[in-house]
């Protein structure tokens, strides 16, 4: 089975980083697969050996999704978003998937529609019409207006054959973020979460006892690095290791050349998973895939939600997980370092959690539906 997977990640790389398990739980099983990225390069998400095309990259304006930025800074105009519209098609009609998923859309992306319509479109026309799944995570950034969900419900209904949702229902279920009509909810299939199989502790003891400051592998983590770096100087019987994501060379030196003699600061390193069972605590944002390790490792950790803008994802996935032990949540707004390093106490005080009982083999649960959709049709 040949399975096409369609990702354009903005601001952070959460996405990429999904997208890729799911594939690779596709490869393992013995499909061929195709990644088709449209953001920028993540150095810390290499795709090995899978399937992989980029197409002309784009990223959003901070939190505007709706400017849109070229490899250049400047915004993109007609005749590049042409040139990506094309090369998708292209990739479609050269590969004939047997199953296409989007990452997101038509739930989100909606600055891509025409992209993502142009695609599912060429993918209705083709004599052997691939499965159309859309792949969601746990929590969606709430609809604006209803007509914004009403819209995404057309496309679902006239294009797709159902949506991979990425959760664990006895957690969290759409709904809790999402309106989802009776129509939508005969199009839903829970997976349970996406995540690679839990973290190996790294073999030479990397990260043992210290604290792990992270902020995904966008570039809007600065100022939780920058308290992060104050509190360290609050807590100076603890070490601290900052891992700093992005590509910004000048915001990397900066920390490092303000980091007191408890804190190492560095760039983001791959085997970030294999140090949280060796730490004794964590500090993050809350994305999907971080919460997802966190999860799988049971470290203390501190939540600071990205909320900039009119974010409310990871705040919403934050507040659930602030029922389980040793996790402490606070709002961006209220961060200093006396509140980081008061969170931090109470987080290493409660030690290690519990396993959450949660199911996390949403990336083999989804190659399964797949198949047996792709093969009811054949």
């Amino acid at each position: 089975m040949k399975v096409m997977i369609v990702v354009t990640h903005l601001l952070g790389t959460g996405h990429l980083s999904r997208a890729l398990t799911l594939a690779r739980a596709f490869d393992a099983a013995g499909h061929e697969v195709l990644v088709v990225s449209g953001g920028r390069p993540a150095p810390h998400l290499h795709p090995g050996a899978l399937g992989w095309l980029q197409l002309p990259l784009l990223a959003s304006d901070g939190v505007d999704f709706t400017r849109l930025l070229t490899d250049t800074g400047e915004e993109a105009d007609a005749g590049y978003l042409e040139r990506r519209r094309i090369a998708l098609r292209g990739a479609l009609i050269a590969f004939a998937p047997d199953v296409l998923i989007t990452e997101l859309f038509p739930f989100g992306r909606r600055a891509l529609s025409g992209e993502f319509l142009s695609l599912l479109e060429a993918a209705r026309d083709q004599r052997r019409r691939p499965i159309v799944l859309s792949s969601i995570r746990d929590i969606l950034a709430p609809p604006s207006k209803p007509s914004k969900a009403e819209r995404a419900e057309e496309i679902v209904t006239r294009l797709y054959d159902a949506v991979l949702v990425h959760s664990d229902p006895h957690a969290t279920r759409l709904e809790q973020s999402w309106p989802v009509t009776p129509t939508l909810a005969d199009k839903l299939r829970y997976t349970g979460y996406v995540a690679p199989p839990a973290p190996v502790p790294h073999p030479q003891g990397l990260g043992t006892d210290e604290v792990l400051v992270s902020a995904g592998g966008g570039a809007v983590g600065g100022p939780l690095f920058r308290a992060a770096l104050e509190a360290a100087r609050l807590r100076p019987a603890l070490h601290w290791r900052l891992l700093v994501g992005g590509n910004d060379p000048a915001q990397l030196s900066e920390l490092q050349a303000t980091a007191p003699a408890n804190a190492t600061v560095e760039a983001a390193r791959p085997e970030f998973r294999q140090m949280l069972p060796h730490a004794a605590a964590s500090v993050s944002m809350c994305g999907y895939n971080t919460a997802m390790d966190l999860l799988q490792a049971g470290t203390p950790a501190v939540l600071i939600p990205f909320d900039a803008g009119k974010e409310v994802e990871q705040s919403l996935r934050a507040e659930s997980l602030a029922q389980l032990p040793a996790v402490e949540v606070l709002r961006s707004a209220d961060m200093t370092a006396h509140t980081l390093a008061g969170a931090l106490d109470r987080a290493l005080a409660a030690g290690p959690h519990r396993d959450s009982g949660l199911e996390f083999d949403g990336a083999a649960r989804s190659v399964a539906i797949a198949t047996q959709m792709a093969e009811a049709r054949a």
